[in-house]
């Protein structure tokens, strides 16, 4: 199961930026590597990982925009969870 969200963390640093990186999907990986999340009423998903908050706003397609992945491309970072550490 651990390659499946490995995969689903890779898609966000592929070039070019996918426009199509299903939310639910992401969000679980990202759960199964230790970030915490609460998604919000206000559509928001906000993520704690040792001490680093990000919060990303979630589009009602369930699909992230291009600037979006970026952001938290650049959170993933920041945190260490880049796919050649996974």
């Amino acid at each position: 199961m651990s390659h499946k969200y490995k995969m689903k963390i890779q898609k966000l640093f592929d070039h070019p930026i996918s426009g199509n990186i299903d939310v639910k999907r992401l969000l679980h990986a990202l759960e199964h590597y230790g970030i915490n999340i609460n998604i919000t009423r206000h559509n928001k998903a906000k993520m704690l990982f040792k001490e680093e908050e990000f919060t990303l706003t979630l589009s009602h397609n369930n699909d992230l925009s291009k600037d979006s992945v970026i952001k938290l491309k650049h959170y993933l970072e920041r945190i260490g969870l880049t796919p050649d550490k996974l």
